[in-house]
């Protein structure tokens, strides 16, 4: 009895809105428009509803994102991909908790269009906020409640490759995160996309040039490893060398690209990837981890892949790689991302931050 009465006190004291996000999976809906995908998702607790994207192909004309045409573009996509992934979900928009958006970083105008809309329908709603840092996020994918996902244990060493950065990143809990090394110039994704255009290959260049690679010859050409102190790297110097490499080669033969395709592709992959598996090596070793885990665009990259799996067999490590519909830009890496601050009802301001830092 009076255990029962004591039980009744506690309950009316605590914040019925507390237990009920302590104890129940929320409904999360999530969105992404950092570059130029927008992307929706709905997540209860961390099991993955709907995860729907809308491309823009409008920006290959151009070889590389045009910010202005990005933002149009997300504004004519970001209803009808919201309402798709509600529909696939099979809820209705008044059956959510909370609402988590990419804040940074990304293109201004691009976030702006995903900002406005998720805090529009968050005060509409009466529900939480959440802003989600998306590097953060491409880290996170690894503990979404999925069959396919090798979830590692804490602490880890973290490894973002995409378009915008490279960073290896010490992962201590969900949302304590630091940047221990990052890119001192363009990102790896850069680099891949950069070099592709030179050689006359389409935007994005990196999954064609991956493929390219498949029949090339890694060891035909040689290119650059810069030499960068401590864990961080450089893009900068291998896209120049390979640039000048080029334009010294077809002055001889113009159809020295139509010829040597496949190996170019073969042998500037094996540079790019050598250069950030060396620091991730170093990385290891000195933080005595062997648990190592990749996100972003550039970790669906299959020599990237074969590589870190190469060096788990011979190093003992535990390599942790994110299934491929995880790695490019998508919204259940901000769904997963929201849930884990949600439950510590860590919620959202106003402010947009297109350069915002990986720092927890």
């Amino acid at each position: 009895m009076i255990r029962y009465f004591f039980l009744m006190v506690l309950l009316y004291f605590c914040n019925v809105f507390d237990l009920k996000m302590l104890y129940s999976s929320p409904y999360i809906l999530a969105i992404e428009s950092s570059c130029d995908d927008t992307a929706a998702a709905v997540l209860k607790g961390r099991r993955i509803l709907s995860n729907c994207i809308a491309n823009q192909n409008v920006h290959k004309a151009y070889g590389g994102v045009v910010p202005e045409l990005a933002s149009r573009a997300h504004q004519s996509n970001i209803v009808p991909v919201v309402e798709q992934a509600l529909k696939k979900a099979k809820i209705n928009k008044k059956d959510l908790n909370a609402i988590g958006y990419t804040q940074g970083p990304g293109l201004m105008g691009s976030l702006l269009v995903g900002n406005a809309f998720a805090k529009s329908l968050s005060l509409g709603l009466d529900i939480p906020l959440l802003d989600v840092h998306h590097m953060q996020a491409h880290l996170l994918v690894h503990f979404i409640d999925d069959s396919r996902v090798s979830t590692p244990e804490f602490p880890f060493i973290g490894v973002t490759l995409s378009g915008g950065h490279t960073q290896l990143v010490w992962v201590e809990s969900h949302l304590k995160m630091s940047v221990i090394g990052s890119t001192l110039a363009d990102a790896i994704g850069e680099a891949f996309d950069k070099c592709g255009k030179v050689m006359g290959l389409a935007y994005p260049s990196g999954p064609e040039i991956d493929r390219l690679a498949q029949t090339g010859n890694p060891n035909r050409f040689d290119f650059p490893i810069p030499k960068v102190s401590g864990y961080d790297v450089s893009y900068s110097g291998v896209k120049t060398a390979f640039l000048n490499f080029i334009n010294k080669n077809t002055n001889k033969d113009a159809d020295f690209i139509e010829k040597n395709r496949n190996d170019l592709c073969a042998s500037l992959q094996k540079t790019l990837i050598q250069i950030i598996l060396l620091k991730i090596e170093q990385t290891v070793t000195d933080r005595k981890t062997f648990r190592v885990a990749i996100g972003g665009g550039v970790s669906a990259n299959s020599e990237m892949r074969r590589q870190l799996q190469k060096l788990a067999q011979e190093k003992g490590w535990s390599v942790h790689l994110p299934p491929l519909d995880y790695t490019t830009d998508n919204a259940a890496m901000i769904g997963i991302t929201a849930y884990f601050k949600y439950q510590k009802k860590l919620f959202g301001s106003l402010k947009t931050v297109p350069k915002a830092r990986l720092a927890f």
